[in-house]
């Protein structure tokens, strides 16, 4: 049965065609991939389907009825962002059911007790550890995302679920959970809309697959039919070859390349860990969410407070709590939530890359304008940054041009570290290889990077070396040419008898 279905869908933005005559038919009881590059038109066709945006052109239909016409057939429609969106002073039970009155908790007198028993069997269905009366600011990212997805499901009249990118910060077990959560709204004859970058999930979950394209509908086709290789062909428009790795080609090995070294550093969530990095290396950092991988980058880098130990960057330890000193000796911190934390999002494309380079364009307390504009002009094209106008917001930009623009800004600080941490999150395949060979490059001309990544696949397709990491412990340093998938998934589960130092 068609629970939705829209028609010749096309929206037009100044200067982008984002939609261009793009037809959707979802059925009850069927999971729906949708597929594509970043910038393909899935983000603004999921805002027409939840009534976010009106289309220019075409219908949206709900139930055979015309939700154009009745905006409030959209509440039949339920959306979980990739980005969180909690309100984060206020407690688990009660994001989970705003607005009250929506959700039957409103009136002149709300019962917080009823509300958090009805938020207890949402989330113990769910799967998520927190409890019902905590502030979401204080739950872990994992169940914040689970949280999400329980709010969503939460509402009565729901017959469709959009999820973008809901497993970005869960664990494989908490993922394979969702996944059968996911698999019973199904069989209860919800249509699942679901967006992922990871092909594991697409081809474990999917039922049927619509692939986008520059804002168009390439064809919607059976996941029983459908090929890794294809799927990435008809994403993009070219072949990719899967297989391709991206170790630096030459890795010096000598005592005296060192670049980096962290000596028995402590602090919040890890404890005694150490390691060096080398010049022209890739050094991969791999665990479970929570494992204390990105705590102990920020605490290198200084935005956290060691409680023990140090970082030492050629010769010279980074004083704790000193982000500036850091980058004045050469290191940079990429991070994971770039719209959070990587980028200025109300600034244009030209302000986020032109803040980095201040003192080589400033004179006199005074800009040079077109001193900006070549330097932002290089860094776009050397980086491949995807947009119609440097004056553009840069929030309006893909996800994958997003983390292109911050390693552009990175690298016109002439850094000698980079710390990498999740930079493909939410980003397509064909960006990510682009990221993978800007990596490459960057660690063949002599930057030590680290990169922190919760895909197995990335690491081992770009990381020379893999450290794992274990409950905030250090549980091994591997050779990626000559180590097994099997002894790096048994150091990040914490098998002693897998403990092993490079």
């Amino acid at each position: 049965m068609t629970v939705l279905q829209v028609e010749s869908l096309r929206k037009v933005y100044p200067g982008v065609v984002a939609l261009d005559h793009v037809d959707l038919t979802l059925e009850a009881g069927k999971v729906h991939i949708l597929a594509g590059e970043n910038g393909a038109g899935k983000s603004t066709l999921i805002k027409v389907l939840t009534g976010l945006v009106p289309p220019d052109q075409g219908r949206v239909l709900i139930g055979g009825e015309d939700a154009l016409a009745d905006p409030g057939l959209f509440a039949r429609v339920a959306y979980v962002p990739q980005e969180l969106n909690l309100f984060s002073s206020m407690t688990v039970a009660e994001n989970m059911f705003m607005p009250f009155s929506r959700s039957g908790f409103g009136g002149m007198l709300l019962s917080r007790r009823a509300m958090q028993a009805a938020a207890r069997r949402l989330m113990t269905r769910f799967g998520m550890h927190a409890r019902p009366d905590q502030a979401v600011g204080r739950i872990s990212v994992p169940d914040q995302q689970l949280l999400q997805i329980a709010r969503a499901a939460s509402r009565e009249e729901f017959r469709v679920l959009i999820l973008d990118e809901p497993t970005s910060s869960l664990t494989s077990s908490e993922t394979e959970h969702l996944f059968t959560i996911l698999r019973t709204l199904r069989d209860e004859g919800c249509a699942i809309v679901f967006v992922s970058h990871r092909m594991e999930e697409i081809f474990a979950l999917g039922d049927t697959v619509t692939v986008l394209r520059n804002g168009r509908s390439v064809g919607t086709y059976p996941m029983a039919e459908m090929g890794e290789q294809e799927l990435v062909r008809l994403m993009s428009g070219n072949t990719v070859q899967l297989d391709e790795r991206f170790q630096p080609h030459a890795i010096p090995c000598a005592d005296d390349e060192t670049i980096m070294k962290v000596e028995h550093m402590s602090g919040p969530g890890f404890a005694d860990a150490s390691f060096t990095l080398r010049r022209g290396e890739i050094l991969g950092f791999a665990g479970l969410v929570g494992a204390g991988r990105s705590e102990l980058m920020q605490t290198m880098f200084g935005y956290h407070r060691a409680t023990a130990g140090r970082c030492v960057v050629h010769g010279h330890e980074i004083p704790p709590g000193r982000p500036d000193r850091a980058v004045e000796l050469g290191m940079l911190y990429l991070p994971e939530e770039r719209r959070h934390h990587g980028i200025f999002p109300l600034l244009s494309v030209r302000e986020n890359i032109g803040i980095s380079v201040l003192g080589q364009i400033m004179k006199g307390g005074v800009i040079s304008s077109g001193r900006e504009r070549q330097v932002v002009a290089d860094t776009v094209e050397r980086f491949d940054v995807r947009t119609s106008s440097v004056e553009k917001k840069i929030m309006y930009l893909s996800g994958g041009n997003q983390q292109k623009a911050i390693i552009g800004r990175a690298m016109a600080c002439q850094p000698r570290v980079l710390i990498f941490d999740e930079p493909t999150k939410g980003i397509d395949i064909g960006t990510k290889f682009q990221i993978y060979r800007i990596m490459q490059q960057l660690a063949e001309d002599g930057v030590g990077i680290i990169l922190v990544s919760s895909e197995m696949a990335e690491l081992q397709r770009c990381a020379t070396r893999i450290i794992t990491m274990h409950a905030g412990q250090i549980t091994g340093s591997f050779d990626q040419a000559t180590t097994d998938i099997n002894t790096l998934v048994g150091a990040i589960i914490g098998a002693p008898e897998v403990r092993h130092v490079a």
